[in-house]
């Protein structure tokens, strides 16, 4: 199967709010991050981790539930029901014409990006206590280059292409090698500056 076929398209408004909230996307990485040994979690045991009540968080986990991002586990039931992540790679189109849909991808976004820079800023505070081999593994990278849209394009999908060899490793804990760790990937590769806009040619004068 080609690496775009198991791209979930996400087509849904409704799908892309669900996951616009911050206590939400918080308790479905802790999902993915749960014991191995089972790989779930009641909102009980969610909510000891996140610091919000168990009640808010049984909530919050329906509504991750009702659009497939997390699924009822077996082994619980009531307020101990267990949850687990559904493992699956989403897609939007941020090109979208509809207002409803655009607003919520954007929303969406704005979430996860805002989540991601909250985990780098976290890091600065514990940077110092890795290991050298991780210090010296770890990086932040800038830059500006000129490129055009197919080199943007090709730019993007092979970083892409690159951190997906370690995404299986998410759902299958017997594929990581000793000494592996959960690392986080964020990139994104946009054009500085909006599309100048081409002055529009006056037509001719006539010549008397």
């Amino acid at each position: 199967m080609d690496a775009d076929d198991r791209v979930r398209k996400v087509t849904d408004a409704g799908e892309l709010r669900a996951l616009a909230h911050p206590l939400r996307l918080r308790l479905l990485e802790e999902l993915v991050v749960s014991d191995p040994a089972t790989d779930t979690a009641t909102a009980t045991e969610l909510a000891e981790r996140v610091g919000e009540s168990p009640a808010n968080c049984s909530w919050h986990l329906r509504q991750l539930a009702k659009y497939g991002y997390i699924e009822e586990a077996p082994g619980g039931v009531g307020r101990e029901r267990r949850w687990r992540a559904v493992l699956a790679e989403r897609d939007w189109d941020p090109g979208a014409t509809d207002p409803d849909y655009t607003a919520a991808a954007q929303a969406a976004s704005d979430i996860l990006i805002g989540h991601e820079y909250q985990a780098l800023r976290a890091r600065h505070v514990w940077h110092a206590t890795e290991p050298p081999e991780w210090r010296a593994a770890t990086n932040v990278f800038q830059g500006l280059g000129w490129c055009t849209a197919e080199e943007l394009r090709e730019i993007n999908h092979g970083i892409a292409e690159l951190c997906a060899r370690y995404f299986d490793r998410v759902a299958d804990p017997a594929s990581r090698p000793p000494g592996a760790r959960l690392v986080r990937f964020v990139s994104w590769g946009i054009p500085a500056r909006p599309m100048p806009t081409t002055p529009r040619e006056e037509p001719p004068t006539a010549s008397h």
